[in-house]
């Protein structure tokens, strides 16, 4: 009986990994030689198009030119939209403007320039604002008296309102006599017992008391000062540590109790301190006002630490090169350097708002100190 051969298609390297093809391939011996078969028909392909190349470099030529193409549209689309916004701004600062330099302002002219938006100029929105909420006259030749009548008024409050009750006193005691004990109290700092009436005793529960008056307001006035160091925390014009925060606080907590106590049936709703906080960062911006920068929130670190927060280390040297080596000593050459400063900002000064200004001279910008050293050389004074 003729042994049976293994069929080649079982020698397939498709049924068997490489290992088992080697295993395999040892055990099993090699089919008989095969003749061998005729070549392949190969078959002689044409090389790539040429035409089909270029046509795909022109489609990509084209893709990226109108890419390009779109991208420089929207660049100039940007570019003019910004040079329309602008035109729009200064169009509508013209306008206000013209309008406000009328002897009397046409209110309904003013009202349809200003809802279009008034553009942040020194001293333009506060203007507007002031007219628009009626603090303001239309009639300009009015505005100086209004302005004199109202600081005046308010002050008063200020003075009847914002009171101390042992101030009160002592002040209504001073108009009295006095006898020998009475001036020995006095000059101690104390009132004698005999100087305070019953109704202005600190325990008075008299409804013309001031101090019972005193004792029924405390509590609104503390909401008042809660709320108010909660006004815009980061904003440092409302909040911080910082000189004008602290001022501006105080300021915005007397607005809200002299308001309350005018208006006792309203008295303080807690929230009122935000609707204050744009009137008052508008208005306390206005160049007309009585809101100079006060020295004391720049120049205050300009002296005590010698100009070394100002500039960089390199020209704090220079800077000190002068101090130490000036014959008039360096308090007198420091004084003439942080005038210079002054001098050299002066137009970007008198161009700004209070917030601007403040903010200007408490970073100061980089300058030339050469230059800044001639001018603070300029300020000395020249012997007669």
């Amino acid at each position: 009986m003729a042994k049976k051969r293994v069929p080649d298609w079982l020698n397939s390297p498709l049924w068997s990994s490489p290992s088992e093809q080697h295993r395999f391939s040892t055990a099993i011996p090699d089919p008989p030689e095969q003749p061998p078969s005729p070549p392949p028909l190969t078959i002689k392909q044409d090389p790539p198009s040429i035409q089909h190349s270029r046509t795909n470099h022109n489609h990509n030529a084209i893709a990226t030119s109108s890419y390009s193409s779109s991208s420089s549209s929207s660049s100039a689309s940007t570019s003019s939209a910004d040079e329309n916004s602008h035109s729009r701004q200064a169009q509508y600062q013209a306008n206000l403007l013209a309008e406000l330099s009328r002897k009397v302002i046409d209110m309904r002219e003013l009202r349809r320039i200003a809802s279009q938006g008034i553009p942040d100029v020194s001293g333009l929105r506060s203007t507007v604002w002031k007219i628009l909420l009626g603090y303001l006259p239309p009639d300009r030749g009015l505005w100086s008296s209004e302005l004199a009548k109202k600081r005046s008024q308010y002050k008063r409050f200020k003075q009847e309102i914002l009171f101390n009750p042992s101030e009160i006193t002592r002040r209504m005691c001073s108009s009295g006599n006095y006898d020998a004990e009475d001036v020995k109290c006095e000059t101690r700092g104390m009132l004698s017992r005999s100087q305070i009436t019953h109704g202005e005793h600190p325990l008075s529960l008299g409804k013309t008391s001031i101090w019972n008056q005193f004792f029924q307001d405390t509590d609104i006035i503390e909401q008042i000062d809660r709320d108010v160091k909660r006004t815009h925390p980061d904003m440092p014009f409302f909040c911080g540590d910082s000189q004008l925060a602290k001022s501006n606080q105080e300021a915005l907590k007397n607005i809200l109790i002299i308001f309350a106590k005018l208006n006792p049936g309203i008295r303080y709703v807690q929230g009122m301190n935000e609707v204050l906080a744009p009137l008052f960062y508008v208005l306390k911006n206005d160049p007309d006002e009585e809101n100079a920068v006060n020295p004391q929130f720049y120049a205050f670190r300009w002296i005590t630490l010698l100009l070394t927060q100002e500039f960089s280390f390199a020209d704090s040297l220079r800077i000190w090169d002068t101090l130490i080596s000036d014959p008039d000593g360096p308090q007198e050459t420091l004084l003439r350097v942080c005038c210079a400063m002054l001098i050299l900002v002066r137009r970007r000064l008198l161009a700004g708002d209070f917030t601007s200004n403040l903010k200007l001279l408490q970073s100061y910008p980089s300058t030339n100190i050469s230059h800044l050293l001639h001018v603070a050389n300029k300020l000395r004074v020249q012997p007669v």
